[in-house]
């Protein structure tokens, strides 16, 4: 009876990780830090790194999961070289770390990287996307399917967006700005070259490249939305703009202005709104705008706007009605989501890059020095716990099953209870 009892507890086990979550881009299934796992760890300490694995060189992409495998991006030599690494979920081994190709490494600010975009993956094969704008697919055993290096890319800031799937197309935004002088073309003064791109996610080949018009450099990942029509559209702000693409064609079905430029918080959607933050040349604001419509819209669908407290960097989650926040200062944010209400805005301490997680319940804010500050999901401010671990860290968290996933400077560490 115990060895049946044995047996059957390890086939429970094994089912709850076959058919646990999987995270397969940045900020998740949904795209916007939302887990359907229950069991997360509220609070932790070096006692519950269930494991931890070297990661060579430089980069600040997030890592993803799928089933048993994570995978996360890095670049070596200076930047120079560019590697995807894959490791086993459960116990941290690393797989495989493939050197794809080298790029020239260009201007980008400190707080960037040159492997800031992170991954994507169907299952099947995971994309990535480095500095210098080029992608790659390779399989789960780390073998190369495709390269594509046909959308050299130049920002003052360098590349921060990344990359998203939809049916079978890659898609991806390019927030540039000019390389030669006058470097404030694209990036202080508006230009035509910015351009959101759909490849091909079997071969790598353009199924389309729309231009945005008139915008500036922006890091923000788009996200993936059905009007009442069903029919699918990229929303994919940017600086000056937030735009909605057809995503079958890339038509540009409409903009809605949104002065600023170099935004980099990616936006959340719900109940046809999306929630986005503006830029950093003096007009700072989070807004909401009404999703859908057609051609140039101006500010009609702007819904509210909240000039206080905006993030320059983490992104938003949308939980129960509210939008949180914490902004790069570590004061935390909710607001009612229709109406923009402060409903509360309090420290939680520390520098903070990465975005926020929540399962519903609860967010967790994770700042610079590896400090995580877990609240309750509520209109009424409540710290549920401060966990804190060494390192570095400016990378969002991943989930993986009932743990969490996080990346400093030279470790991936998993936290479970």
């Amino acid at each position: 009876m115990k060895a049946l009892c044995l047996a059957t507890l390890g086939v429970s086990l094994s089912l709850a990780i076959t058919h646990a979550e999987n995270w397969p881009q940045f900020r998740g299934p949904t795209g916007q830090g939302i887990t359907a796992a229950k069991d997360l760890p509220l609070e932790w300490s070096a006692d519950n790194v269930t494991w931890e694995a070297e990661v060579p060189g430089e980069g600040w992409s997030s890592p993803i999961v799928w089933e048993e495998h994570v995978f996360l991006t890095t670049t070596t030599e200076d930047g120079t070289t560019c590697r995807v690494m894959a490791f086993d979920r459960d116990t941290g081994k690393e797989l495989w770390s493939e050197a794809v190709f080298t790029q020239v490494p260009r201007r980008k600010e400190r707080r960037n990287s040159y492997a800031t975009p992170t991954p994507v993956t169907d299952g099947r094969l995971v994309y990535a996307s480095f500095g210098d704008g080029s992608f790659v697919a390779l399989d789960f055993a780390g073998n190369v399917k495709w390269m594509n290096r046909d959308f050299p890319f130049y920002s003052q800031h360098g590349l921060g967006a990344s990359p998203i799937l939809h049916g079978d197309l890659l898609i991806m935004p390019r927030d540039g700005s000019n390389e030669e002088e006058p470097k404030r073309v694209g990036w202080q003064l508006p230009w035509d070259k910015s351009f959101v791109v759909a490849l091909d996610k079997q071969t790598g080949e353009l199924r389309w490249k729309t231009g945005r018009g008139m915008s500036r450099i922006s890091h923000m990942t788009p996200l993936v939305w059905r009007g009442a029509s069903g029919r699918a559209q990229i929303i994919s702000p940017a600086g000056d703009v937030v735009q909605g693409f057809d995503a079958a064609t890339g038509k540009l079905l409409w903009t809605s202005k949104n002065q600023g430029e170099g935004v980099t918080p990616s936006p959340v959607i719900h109940g046809g709104l999306i929630y986005t933050a503006s830029g950093w040349d003096g007009r700072e604001s989070t807004k909401a705008f009404r999703l859908g419509g057609s051609g140039q819209l101006g500010e009609e669908n702007l819904v509210w706007e909240e000039k206080k407290g905006m993030p320059r960097v983490p992104s938003f989650v949308f939980v129960n009605d509210h939008l949180f926040w914490v902004n790069d200062g570590g004061i935390a944010y909710c607001l009612d989501g229709p109406t923009g209400a402060i409903k509360w805005e309090e420290r939680v301490g520390g520098n903070h890059s990465a975005s926020p997680v929540s399962d519903g319940r609860h967010i967790w804010f994770l700042s610079d020095d590896n400090k995580a500050t877990v609240i309750e999901a509520k209109p009424e401010f409540k710290i549920v716990a401060v966990n804190q671990l060494e390192g570095k860290l400016q990378a969002s968290m991943a989930v993986a099953g009932d743990r969490f996933l996080i990346r400093t400077g030279d470790r991936l560490l998993s936290v479970g209870r």
